[in-house]
């Protein structure tokens, strides 16, 4: 399996089993990390991690402190893609990073993302290594 991203009518295959997004939040200014599996089934959230809390975005159940990040695994199933729309209103987007680097997605009002588990190259795609 692979992840594959589309970005402004452009995919991108990204040769990967893992992945984390993280961004700031636009109003309390405050970090948030999901880590994700790319599987058969879709894409699974494992664990998701926030820095603090506030206005919409209280630590899920079960979570636990740990170095100044609240940590804790969400539940829920699989899903097949997942959308990122970037209203240019947030100051940042989202930043990707898996064990090759990180790329920064959806920092530009329209620049929206989807994220789907592929099994390889099809047309209009580009390899990320």
């Amino acid at each position: 399996m692979s992840l594959c991203i589309t970005v402004l009518s452009k995919t991108l295959l990204v040769p990967v089993m893992s992945f984390s997004l993280s961004w700031t939040h636009s109003v309390e200014k405050v970090e948030w990390r999901e880590d994700w599996s790319v599987t058969p089934a879709g894409l699974e959230l494992k664990t998701a991690y926030i820095k603090g809390s506030g206005a919409g975005m209280e630590p899920g159940e079960g979570a636990v402190l740990d170095d100044g990040w609240w940590r804790w695994k969400p539940r829920g199933a699989a899903i097949p893609e997942l959308r990122l729309a970037a209203s240019g209103a947030t100051g940042g987007g989202w930043t990707l990073c898996h064990e090759g680097g990180c790329l920064p997605l959806g920092r530009e009002a329209g620049s929206d993302s989807v994220l789907w588990p592929c099994d390889g190259p099809t047309s209009n795609q580009d390899t990320e290594q």
